[in-house]
């Protein structure tokens, strides 16, 4: 389960507010990929916060509410499906990943970035493998990216149904890659990840 050691070791070496950072929607075939930043209250603690990937969709729902409400800032940003093709989808996470933290109305002063890749940051960062299981703010921040990614792909569904968005999510099933086969590429799929229409 998360924890706050993360933070604590930073709040203990003089930061004043320490932001934690996850993306959502690397994978998919379509839509844009979403970043969260959040600065939780020192030693909150929420229960069942853990890694959005561990929770059901009901509780996701609920822990966003609740994050949103006792967050000292929360922010939420994207990159879009043009921008993953022109820059790749790893740098358009980081991207993402800048514009929230940017976008934080409570400036953080270091930030706990997901994974093992921090770029182009304009404030200390440390990369946390596995972040979204270890500390609660990475966690925070894995399920507002999540919900947020998860509730456009509704709202993409319904702009193109013949896709079925809503079940997959915009990931590469067989059902979602044949749609794409049959109907073409929308205007937000990503160019750069179908390459299974060449063979």
């Amino acid at each position: 389960m998360p924890t706050f050691e993360y933070e604590n070791i930073k709040y203990a070496e003089g930061y004043t507010a320490v932001c934690g950072c996850d993306e959502a929607g690397r994978g998919p075939l379509c839509g844009p990929v979403v970043a969260a930043a959040v600065i939780l209250p020192r030693d909150i603690d929420i229960p069942g916060l853990n890694d959005s990937k561990k929770l059901t969709e009901k509780k996701r729902e609920a822990l966003f509410e609740v994050i949103k409400e006792k967050a000292i800032a929360y922010a939420i940003a994207e990159a879009s499906p043009e921008e993953i093709d022109e820059i790749n989808i790893l740098n358009a996470s980081m991207l993402a990943m800048r514009r929230a933290v940017e976008a934080l109305s409570v400036p953080a002063d270091f930030a706990l970035i997901d994974g093992n890749c921090s770029r182009g940051f304009s404030i200390p960062t440390e990369t946390v493998v596995k972040g979204d299981s270890l500390s609660m703010s990475i966690a925070a921040a894995s399920i507002l990216a999540k919900v947020t990614r998860d509730r456009g792909c509704a709202e993409l569904d319904r702009l193109y149904p013949e896709y079925g968005i809503a079940k997959h999510k915009g990931y590469p099933t067989k059902d979602h890659m044949d749609a794409v086969r049959a109907y073409g590429p929308s205007p937000i799929h990503r160019k750069t990840f179908l390459k299974f229409l060449d063979k």
